[in-house]
């Protein structure tokens, strides 16, 4: 391996250079979010594509459509498809990531501007964007330009899917990775994401699952119009006090879904798994930090993150059309509509969780003898994504990531979502790897993000020695 020792050599001595890389990005206030960036959500992805190019790779741009936002039409960022490399003989690897990035407002709380790069004494390399995610799609760009720099043969071919939508819903990427499937995709060997973080702050890891997620809106209507509670209060059934009852009855003050038939679909625990719970960078002190204030339900950590990555979930999240200003007001919603979701696990399909959620709401309601009108509004129903870390591209990954921090990487599952991951997966019939650069205080989507310098120099040194794992690992080996 001493073109990966070479490799690592020139990172470290182009330090500075790659953080005035990321400070030029992070410059650039692509937020998908805000129609009025929008051109600088383009921009950006022009950016990756021209630097991309001058190395010598062949790039697609790819126009998702179009959106409508405030009655007005406008087009969406760009696709960044591209190629580095096409020899018939070595393995081929798709990244993905997305160079749009979070609103972000100096009154929001930011130390420093958003959109300006601050390299803090304790390392931290401040910036909205800077961990979420430009740090990481600039590291398979920098891990690329090094190779060349350094005349170390690069061991893969290098695909790479840039979109700049991801934080306002991928719109339109599905489309375009289900049309490239067989086309630019075509030869696929593995993919790997770099979009998410650590399970601490100290130790990486790799991420080999993520839960789905179904969202329902719990919708009860009465009377034609709001009422004054003096008049009417104990003279009508009420809509909120049905769904009050409802969403009381869905999950218990201890995290127990309440739906009958919801825990049947789990997976069991398997000593295999049980295994990977140990010896990692996780305590209820740390959390309870983080939280500030100690509210956690379980007395066991281990028991903590099995709820948070592979038992199912159902939260709460708030009442619309209810009176939720400051101040009093006396009435009567003539209609309410609660909205809670459920995080879903293997082996859970969402069609059965819909079933399930919507039976066990009507049983329920018909249980209150209201004469009000209840409906259950399923809006979304992502899947679960789960694969074995003991796959040849999670073995390739975890010697990469031992190779540079010289510990063996946690393995973690989220309880969140990623859906492109399983985009990815069925529709390119490959292996997927969460490779995460990023620790996990970053604060992605919060004020003051950040990457540490220590995560952002030695995640470029992951990213090439994964690649040249690859290009000596035995894929079919599974």
């Amino acid at each position: 391996m001493e073109n990966v020792e070479k490799y690592f050599d020139l990172v470290d001595q182009h330090q500075q250079k790659f953080i005035e890389t990321l400070r030029e990005v992070v410059a650039i206030p692509s937020v998908s979010g805000d129609v009025t960036k929008r051109a600088e959500v383009v921009r950006m992805g022009e950016w990756v594509q021209a630097r991309w190019e001058a190395l010598g790779a062949t790039c697609k741009r790819v126009d998702p459509g179009k959106q409508t936002v405030d009655g007005a039409t406008i087009d969406l960022p760009p696709v960044i498809l591209g190629q580095y490399g096409n020899d018939a003989n070595k393995k081929t690897v798709l990244v993905y990531g997305h160079y749009d990035v979070q609103p972000a407002l100096l009154e929001d709380g930011w130390e420093t501007d958003p959109f300006t790069l601050v390299e803090k004494e304790d390392g931290r390399l401040v910036g909205r964007g800077s961990t979420d995610d430009k740090g990481p799609i600039l590291g398979w760009l920098l891990c690329a330009e090094t190779h060349k720099e350094a005349g170390i043969d690069f061991p893969v071919n290098l695909k790479f899917c840039f979109e700049g939508m991801e934080e306002s819903g991928s719109e339109g990427l599905d489309a375009i990775i289900v049309a490239e499937a067989d086309k630019w995709f075509s030869g696929t060997d593995v993919v790997c994401i770099s979009d998410n973080y650590w399970l601490g702050k100290n130790k990486p890891c790799l991420t080999h699952g993520l839960r789905g997620v179904s969202y329902f809106h719990l919708q009860v209507e009465g009377p034609g119009a709001d009422l004054h509670s003096g008049v009417f209060g104990g003279t009508v059934h009420e809509p909120m006090v049905d769904l009050v009852h409802l969403l009381a009855k869905l999950v218990d003050n201890k995290g127990r879904i309440q739906v009958p038939g919801i825990y049947d679909q789990v997976m069991a625990v398997t000593d295999d798994e049980e295994k990977t719970y140990e010896g990692l960078e996780f305590s209820h002190a740390a959390l309870a930090t983080d939280l500030k204030n100690d509210v956690i339900i379980h007395a066991d950590e281990r028991d903590t993150l099995k709820h948070r990555w592979r038992y199912p979930t159902l939260s709460i999240h708030g009442v619309e059309g209810a009176f939720y200003a400051s101040g009093d007001k006396t009435v009567i919603p003539a209609k309410v509509r609660g909205k809670f979701s459920l995080r879903t696990v293997p082996n859970m399909e969402p069609a059965k969780v819909a079933e399930l959620v919507t039976k066990y709401l009507n049983d329920e309601f018909a249980k209150l003898g209201s004469k009000n009108k209840m409906t259950v509004i399923e809006t979304h129903g992502g899947r679960w994504w789960y694969s074995s870390p003991k796959h040849p591209n999670f073995v390739a990954g975890a010697r990469a990531t031992e190779k540079v921090y010289g510990v063996k990487p946690d393995l973690t599952r989220e309880g969140g979502s990623i859906p492109v991951t399983l985009t990815f997966e069925e529709n390119l019939n490959v292996n997927v790897l969460l490779l995460p650069m990023g620790a996990a205080d970053d604060g992605a989507h919060s004020i003051n993000e950040k990457i540490d310098k220590r995560n952002y120099i030695q995640g470029i040194k992951v990213m090439g020695a994964y690649l040249h794992e690859i290009a000596q690992t035995d894929l079919t080996a599974v």
